[in-house]
């Protein structure tokens, strides 16, 4: 285990659950497509900053995102982290055309597992797929999870301005509940029919334009009754839940209002309201989000066992956020499940306990 930031010994195993990874192939074809001007305006907006601009924070990044060995296991003993959750950073493959897009799945998911076998104390890992082709997607997230040994599958939000309550995707939310592992919704750049208003005022990435995406995203995926379909079905998402708690009580008030009035009868009725589904279906993670009052008001309408940590390395990768987590006015037991055993039981990670 790592000490804690202060120095003194931790008393638990820090598992990050929410940290990107990308084979150096992904990141070669997004500079390929940003140099011919493909992807959408949010993907350009993204990483044209990552990959055209030429600064020490820039070439920081790439030299981590890419590299699932020894550099970014001596980042995390500096940061003080035991654990990471990998996944493929958004936008992943959605936006390239099949085939391409299903190689580069393809070829993601093997590198994750082999930085998981290589790594098994340090690295678990969730499946990429390409839901433009959700046959396939269905397909590779059986193979991921059934012999690769990945333990869910990640979801870069929308998938070229489609979004996961069509559906056309019902078949992918019944292998990921069958397989019984956990779909993490990870936010996208807004899609082409929310991004403007954004775009102009330079909000559209992390700043604002993620969580205005994938809250959104989030509530469409409720209000579709899939986890009244597949009530064992498991959510995560990052960020506290992109603002969705915060938004709990009116998103009831006015969902039993339509309800009443039928004002949307093409909506199916949920059997719960709204908000219960974060205690039921939903786990949130702290990606992004290393804020004490935030993190405690999520627990409060979540429920303790409900939040989860994340960093989101290599995005942000401060080891003073792993201190505001430690220093949460919760005990040791409750910091125990934050950072270790929730994210263990969530993902079934086979990890000897610390």
């Amino acid at each position: 285990m790592t000490s804690h930031p202060s120095g003194a010994p931790a008393t638990h195993r820090r598992i990050a659950a929410e940290e990107a990874y990308a084979p150096p192939e992904v990141i070669e074809e997004y500079l390929r497509l940003l140099e011919s001007g493909g992807g959408d305006r949010g993907f350009q907006s993204l990483w044209s900053y990552y990959l055209l601009n030429e600064s020490p924070h820039t070439a920081l990044f790439r030299s981590r995102i890419t590299d699932a060995g020894a550099r970014r296991i001596a980042d995390m003993d500096e940061l003080g982290i035991d654990h990471q959750v990998l996944s493929l950073t958004t936008p992943g493959v959605e936006l390239f055309d099949l085939p391409l897009a299903r190689e580069l799945a393809t070829l993601t998911n093997e590198r994750i597992a082999e930085a998981t076998r290589n790594h098994p104390d340090r690295f678990s890992g969730l499946a990429a797929v390409a839901l433009q082709d959700v046959d396939f997607s269905v397909r590779e997230l059986r193979r991921a999870v059934t012999e690769l040994g990945l333990r869910g599958v990640i979801v870069n939000s929308h998938s070229r301005g489609d979004y996961l309550d069509h559906p056309r995707f019902e078949e992918f939310w019944a292998t990921a509940a069958e397989l019984g592992v956990p779909v993490y919704l990870h936010p996208n750049t807004p899609s082409e029919g929310l991004i403007e208003p954004l775009l102009e005022s330079g909000l559209d990435g992390a700043i604002f334009g993620f969580a205005v995406e994938t809250g959104m995203h989030l509530i469409r995926i409720i209000f579709s009754g899939v986890f009244d379909r597949y009530p064992d079905l498991r959510l995560v998402v990052g960020h506290l839940g992109e603002a969705l708690p915060f938004w709990a009580f009116r998103v009831d008030h006015f969902h039993a209002v339509q309800q009443r009035t039928g004002r949307y009868p093409w909506r199916p009725a949920l059997r719960r309201p709204p908000s219960e589904y974060l205690r039921t279906n939903i786990w949130l993670t702290t990606s992004g989000m290393a804020w004490a009052p935030a993190i405690m008001f999520a627990r409060e309408v979540a429920g303790p066992d409900r939040v989860l940590y994340a960093m989101d390395y290599p995005f942000q990768a401060e080891a003073a956020e792993v201190a505001v987590h430690e220093d949460l006015p919760i005990s040791e037991e409750e910091k125990r499940h934050l950072f270790e055993d929730g994210t263990a039981n969530v993902f079934g990670l086979a990890l000897e306990r610390a």
